[in-house]
Formats: C-alpha cells, structure tokens, sequence
C-alpha cells in the first residue's frame, strides 16, 4: 500500500458570499470574543464572532476564518488585538472542518455568510477569508468561487487540490513555519503566481504546522491594508506606508547583522510584493534584493538551502520503504533523532520539523485505514507511532482511546480521551457518535471539559 494512497485529501468547500444590507447596529458586546452565534436560518449551525473594541456603527471590513477542526474562536482568540488595531470584525465557523463533502460546506457557507451580514454592518467592497490547513483549502475555494472576496490569507496549506496558479481577482496572502510539511509545495505555488498579475505575498516563519503567531498574521492583515490602497478600495495613508516600511527596512537590518541572508531575501521580496504599484518606495527594496542575491554569502546559503531539500525528498522515500515493515525500533529511533535535531538552532532544524510533520500525517493515514478497517492489531502499531511521532496530536490520543474501548480497557479509554482533550479534541458531536464509546460512563463528564 502506498502512503500517497493513504494521506487524505484535507478539502472543505465553500459558497456564495453577499454584500451586505443590514443598517442596524450589531447588537453584539464589541472587543470580546462571542463563542457561539446560532444561525438564525439553521439553529445547527453556528459561529463564533469578534467585533473590534471600537464597535459597528460604521460598515466595517470582515475576514472569515476556517479552523480545519470547527474550532471558531481559536483565531479570534489569537488575533482580536489585531482585529482592534486594524478595524476587522473576525468570524469563525464553528462547523467547516476536515472532512465535510462540498455539499455541506457549501450549505455551511450559505448560513454562515448571509447570518452575519444581516446582522452587522459589513464593508461589502472588503470582504476577506482565512483558514489554516484544511481551512485554507475553504478559504481558498470561496475565494476562487466568488468575486465578492478581495483577498484570501491561506496558512498552513495552499489553494484547493488542482488550483492553478492564475489572474485572481483577489489578493493572494501565504503563510508557512518553516517545519511546515506543506511549506515546498506553498512556496512553489507562491513563485509560480508571481508570472501572473495577481497580487502575492509569502510570510514564512519560525514554526511547524500550525496557525501563525500573531506578529507574523500582523504582516498578512497590513497586506490587506496595502492592497485594499493598491486597488483604491480605501484611500492612500502616507502614514501607515512609512510606518511599514520603516518596521520592514528594521527587519532587514536586524537579518544583515545575524547574516541570515535568505531571511532577508524573503524580507525585500514581501516588501516588494506589497509596495509595488502602491509607491515608488519600492524601489529601495528593489535595489537591495538586487544586492543581496548576488552577495556570495547568499549564494552559499541557498545553495545548502536547496541541497537539505533534496535531502529531504530522499528521506522520505527512504521512510515510505519502512511503512510497510513492522519495525517498531527502527521507527522510535528515527523519531528519537527527528526529534533531537528539530529542537536545535540550526539551518537543518526547520528540515527535520518537517519530517516530523511527514511521519505525524503518514501514521494519521495509515491508522485511521486500519481502524476504519476494523484491523485492530495494525491500528495499534500506528496509532503508537502517531503518538510517539506527535504526542500533541489531539487525533493520536483519541484514535488510542477508539482501540482502548475496542479492547476493553475502560480506564484506559477514558485517560486517552481526557489527553486528547487536552489536546485541544473538541468535536462532541463525532464524541458522541462514535459508537465505541457508547455508554461510557466517563463520556458526559469529558464533553464538560470540552471548553
């Protein structure tokens, strides 16, 4: 069996978006998280809501956010400061996450998107999505669909499988950490846009798969600023173009002095990607790139750059060999090393996060074929694996807990379930239909501590 067998496809589809009619104020507590909003059309669904401190008594910019685990609030948790700097109300989908058929994210969308513009006073001309992993294929898919959204901020994983690189109508914003899995295949996809017209931009920072810091998403959300003045949407502010400006050439600086040039490169180059067309600022950034690709520090720290991705390529093909042997010692070995050499400072760390990364979703692949398939001895191997590998992985602990309950161990089916909680587990409708926990007396008291 082949693991590109194995790995899902992680897509949520979207629809229709609408410019906005309401005209009475949002009757919502402004600068405070709202968990739950129940669509008024669909009292199944439900989302939940920032609206910055300063309230809704004016038509305000919206980004819509697609959490791939129907987690709502989790980015309005991280970026409400950002929201209140900026002037953006936040919405998070409390039911798109990965694995909905397009059927029903498309009915996710239609609810969601018509609930919260006639109920808020919504900017029609600046309407954006955001997603992280499986929620960026969302994002990405609305904003492909429907010419409504003006820029679409994709974290984690790039646009729906097939999409090619085009003339968007939109902004086109790409966020990875650098131990990302997915990051080759995002920074291919960013390079290849750039022979188009649309308007690209690639944020890359120090991290694994996960959703941006807010320093990094502070980038992306000026970006909108900058391309919503780039397309006259808003009117040019002189004053937030030098503030940005000045904090990117600080940057800069601070790159040149710890001679990461490839990080400076990839600095001038977004500086570029938001000024160009904006102002003739851009021309500094412009010379500089210039200077710095053909400085020979550069050169040799690209050339180790694209020698350790071939060297991971090779690596994985090397893993793919193992998948089909049961070699427990090998696997703890690998991962034990993995795992000592993504901790360290180095240029190789950011390649080794990423293996990781390759063997959490390799192992996800494999144990959820074999517990779908009820082969329980095969599950266990991997779903051990998948903790060794990930051990923060809120899947690993609670596909343990599925074979826990498989093999009678009740006390160990309730602890594995209370470590995916901890982990951040949250789905209590698959909670409650999982028909291996049926009747558990525990189950009530674990769905409490799903906050």
């Amino acid at each position: 069996m082949k693991i590109n067998q194995l790995i899902p496809i992680l897509c949520i589809s979207a629809c229709v978006n609408r410019p906005s009619t309401a005209n009475i104020p949002a009757s919502f507590e402004a600068g405070k998280v709202i968990d739950t909003v129940i669509c008024k059309n669909d009292t199944t669904q439900s989302y939940a809501l920032y609206i910055p401190a300063k309230g809704n008594k004016d038509a305000l910019p919206v980004i819509y956010l697609f959490d791939p685990h129907a987690a709502g609030r989790l980015p309005l948790n991280k970026y409400k400061a950002l929201a209140d700097t900026y002037g953006y109300i936040l919405v998070g989908s409390n039911n798109s996450k990965n694995g909905n058929d397009w059927s029903v994210a498309e009915n996710i969308w239609n609810n969601l998107s018509a609930d919260v513009q006639s109920r808020l006073k919504i900017d029609s001309t600046r309407i954006y999505t955001g997603g992280f992993s499986g929620g960026a294929k969302v994002a990405g898919y609305i904003a492909l669909k429907y010419p409504v959204i003006k820029g679409v901020i994709v974290n984690g994983a790039g646009m729906p499988d097939g999409s090619s690189p085009a003339d968007f109508n939109f902004s086109y914003t790409a966020i990875a950490g650098e131990g990302d899995l997915n990051l080759t295949e995002i920074v291919a996809f960013s390079k290849a846009l750039m022979n188009t017209p649309t308007r690209q931009h690639l944020i890359l920072f120090d991290g694994k798969h996960e959703w941006a810091p807010d320093s990094t998403m502070d980038l992306a959300f000026a970006g909108l600023q900058l391309d919503a003045m780039q397309k006259n949407i808003i009117p040019e502010n002189d004053i937030f173009i030098n503030d940005y400006i000045k904090k990117s050439k600080e940057r800069l600086d601070a790159f040149h002095k710890e001679k990461k040039l490839l990080k400076a490169v990839q600095e001038c180059t977004l500086s570029i990607s938001f000024l160009d067309g904006l102002t003739d600022k851009a021309t500094w950034f412009h010379e500089n790139l210039t200077s710095l690709t053909n400085d020979p520090l550069y050169k040799t720290q690209d050339k180790i750059q694209q020698q350790l991705l071939s060297m991971e390529q090779n690596t994985k093909a090397d893993y793919s060999r193992h998948f089909e042997q049961v070699d427990m010692s090998y696997w703890e070995k690998t991962i034990d090393y993995l795992k000592a050499h993504a901790g360290l400072k180095s240029i190789e760390s950011p390649m080794y996060q990423r293996l990781l990364a390759y063997l959490s979703l390799a192992f996800y692949s494999y144990s959820n074929h074999f517990i779908t398939a009820n082969a329980n001895p095969e599950a266990r191997y991997f779903v051990e694996l998948y903790k060794l590998a990930d051990a923060t992985n809120s899947e690993a602990w609670y596909f343990s807990a599925i074979l826990d309950a498989r093999e009678g161990k009740i006390d160990s089916t309730e602890k594995d379930l209370l470590k995916a909680v901890e982990n951040g587990f949250r789905d209590k409708t698959r909670l409650k239909q999982q028909s291996e926990f049926k009747g558990t007396a525990a189950l009530m008291s674990i769905e409490n501590k799903m906050n």
